[in-house]
């Protein structure tokens, strides 16, 4: 099975998809860092799209309105693991995103299937650039599953709602939202995830499971790494 997007020579996809709160974006991006490739955060992407659609005034809930904004929808999502900001048309958006408006939103909009669509053709064409370490939920399953290695990033609910609430509180907009609401919060966020009709979220089958509950992230990394040098990756 192939994503219609050929990686150039010399070039590698590596996919790392998992639920919230399991420390994805950080072990990516430090990935990235390590072997000098691209990032790209597919989250972020799906963020923006649901921030645009509340700036409308749009029901996130209501998939044909949502629809039909999306050719206004003008999003910059970066590229390298030391710089990323994110922008909608001219505006940088990237510490919007993280706030719980968007966060409460999000669900609705990523799991809309012509969001999917919109987003599905941009995110193949970054992962297949060159050298990309590509995070999200469905990356290995949908936006690159010939990619050269693929992850799946899992950590017991405990340590990953422990995680998020840590994250949060260096965000305004979450600052006041304590463990158990978190939790909650990540169960939901499965919940409607795992269930959802267009691309739900899962492992690849040749996906190798990195359970990071134990882990500090600079051990995630460094297990990855060496899985990515097995397969020829450096």
């Amino acid at each position: 099975m192939t994503s219609g997007t050929a990686v150039p020579a010399g070039g590698f996809v590596i996919a790392i998809d998992g639920p919230s709160g399991t420390g994805k974006s950080t072990v990516a991006r430090r990935v990235a860092g390590r072997l000098g490739a691209g990032y790209l955060d597919t989250g972020a992407m799906y963020r923006i799209v649901t921030l645009a659609v509340l700036r409308s005034g749009v029901d996130p809930a209501d998939d044909a309105a949502v629809a039909a904004l999306l050719p206004t929808v003008d999003l910059v999502t970066p590229t390298d693991p030391d710089a990323q900001r994110h922008r909608l048309g001219d505006v940088d958006v990237s510490d919007e995103i993280r706030g719980q408006h968007v966060t409460l939103a999000v669900t609705p909009v990523s799991a809309n299937p012509a969001v999917r669509a919109f987003l599905k053709q941009r995110q193949q064409d970054i992962a297949h650039s060159g050298r990309m370490v590509v995070e999200g939920r469905d990356i290995g399953t949908v936006i690159a599953p010939d990619a050269t290695l693929k992850i799946y990033l899992t950590a017991d609910a405990q340590e990953r709602a422990r995680r998020r609430h840590g994250q949060n509180r260096s965000v305004a907009a979450h600052a006041g939202q304590d463990l158990a609401a978190v939790a909650l919060d990540l169960q939901r966020r499965d919940s409607h995830d795992q269930a959802r009709t267009h691309a739900p979220l899962q492992a690849a089958e040749d996906a190798v499971l990195v359970d990071s509950s134990t882990l500090e992230a600079h051990e995630t990394v460094s297990h990855i790494l060496r899985l990515a040098s097995e397969r020829g990756i450096r």
